[in-house]
């Protein structure tokens, strides 16, 4: 009797063991799937997105990320030189702390993305919280002096269920990228410029990070080298919302 009694609870032991192993394990896999979803270049739940444009024409678009700042006026300078127009995503506080240089980027004629208030990953908020963070920085967009079309990047390229969403109810596409070397290659300008002339394509969409001090220093100085490269090799450099009418 007990011989039996001790089987059935070695039985259940192994069978709750293999069940919470079993949940956790899906878990682990869901959290996965849901991250690299969150992560992803081409594809979220909800709302337009562009990583990229299908196109045959040598068009491609040159976009930076979390200006503006005390070094956004040396990158208008570069691409004044070049004659160039690019997309700038800002950011709300930057915005907020530097307003004559987000008028700066509105008056040299530059295109102007929204990069979200705080720059904090978007997992995990509230619909509130999201709306907030996008509708506070498109204002301060607007108080610049922009009126065009105002596209979103997310922070870190972090976008799951509730971002996506809340950019739908409000017509906004998600701008993502296909090119963007400071993930791949360490931050020397030899480095930088090679990757971007490596795997720039017709409709590729640039991304690079000219605008803090020190460790961006190398992307203001491949800038210019990038732009010469590409020109020789008849690329024209458009806006975002330029490039997406070749899609």
């Amino acid at each position: 009797m007990n011989s039996n009694l001790s089987v059935i609870k070695t039985t259940k032991k192994r069978r709750s063991i293999i069940i919470v192993t079993t949940c956790l394990v899906s878990v682990l896999c869901v959290s996965f799937v849901l991250f690299q979803i969150s992560k992803s270049r081409s594809f979220q739940f909800f709302g337009g997105l562009i990583s990229r444009v299908n196109t045959s024409q040598k068009v491609v678009a040159l976009t930076f990320d979390d200006a503006p700042n005390q070094k956004t006026q040396e990158v208008l300078d570069i691409l004044r030189q070049k004659n160039i127009k690019a997309t700038f995503y800002e950011i709300g506080k930057g915005i907020e702390e530097y307003p004559d240089v987000a008028k700066a980027v509105v008056s040299a004629g530059m295109e102007v993305g929204n990069h979200s208030y705080s720059h904090k990953r978007f997992l995990f908020k509230t619909p509130s919280y999201v709306d907030n963070e996008i509708q506070k920085t498109n204002k301060l967009i607007r108080n610049s002096g922009y009126q065009d079309q105002i596209t979103f990047r997310p922070p870190n390229g972090k976008k799951l269920l509730v971002l996506p969403w809340c950019l739908q109810l409000h017509g906004i596409k998600t701008v993502m990228w296909d090119v963007e070397p400071d993930t791949y290659v360490s931050s020397d300008t030899n480095s930088i410029v090679e990757y971007v002339i490596s795997n720039t394509r017709p409709g590729s969409i640039i991304l690079l990070h000219p605008f803090c001090d020190v460790d961006c220093e190398a992307d203001r100085k491949a800038l210019p080298i990038i732009i010469d490269k590409l020109n020789e090799r008849g690329y024209e450099f458009v806006t975002v919302s330029a490039l997406m009418k070749y899609q």
